[in-house]
């Protein structure tokens, strides 16, 4: 056998180790993905072994390693999934004027703990035991978040270090309030929380404005 048949003898390896750039690829990554976030929204990760997870996707054990590596990168890859959905959902709306675009943010974090409960307590807890690279992970969700509400009260992503206090402590409450609002949802509605959790934003903001007269609160149009 030549040179150029021993290349081309290699060339279905080739194939399997590009497929992730293939359209069939992605669409089999997502399935996966899916599968895992049902399992681990009712399975413990501890509980759940690779063996489970391929007889539920419905493939091969190889398959999610081909992917993934271990359980553990396709956990966090799961964790990577959600929090690229949350930050997406929390800041559609950049065509909206700046207080708008503020109720859009908080709008679409409560939609998305609403009708993601497992991944959202995942993202804000820090998943498997406070796992470092979850809370890594979280950690980047956070940061722009309060970037997304930087700048739809004064323009800019960037905080000062007092607005920026404020507003780390105002979104660490909203945390806390939304694991409590999703474990009882019958008490309040989204929107009954949205404009409470707007409210309270809107006193940070002026305490942050009296404390730095450079950066006032913006005047609100939006409910």
């Amino acid at each position: 056998m030549n040179k150029t048949q021993q290349r081309g003898s290699r060339t279905p390896a080739a194939s399997r180790g590009t497929e992730g750039g293939t359209e069939r690829s992605q669409e089999r990554r997502a399935e996966l993905l899916a599968t895992g976030r049902r399992l681990f929204a009712d399975t413990s990760y501890d509980a759940l072994s690779m063996d489970d997870i391929a007889r539920s996707a419905g493939v091969a054990k190889g398959l999610i390693y081909y992917y993934f590596t271990n359980k553990r990168g396709y956990y966090l890859a799961i964790i990577e999934q959600a929090v690229t959905e949350l930050i997406v959902r929390a800041t559609s709306g950049g065509e909206l004027p700046r207080t708008e675009r503020i109720h859009r943010t908080i709008d679409g974090y409560l939609a998305y703990a609403q009708h993601n409960h497992a991944a959202y307590r995942a993202i804000v807890t820090g998943g498997v035991g406070h796992d470092e690279q979850v809370l890594a992970i979280r950690d980047r969700a956070r940061e722009q978040l309060l970037g997304a509400i930087a700048e739809g009260a004064w323009g800019h992503p960037d905080a000062p270090p007092l607005a920026r206090k404020a507003l780390v402590g105002w979104l660490s409450s909203v945390e806390g309030v939304t694991l409590d609002w999703l474990a009882h949802p019958q008490k309040l509605s989204r929107e009954q929380l949205c404009a409470l959790l707007t409210r309270t934003l809107d006193s940070t903001l002026e305490v942050v404005g009296e404390f730095d007269p450079a950066l006032p609160p913006p005047t609100r149009t939006a409910p």
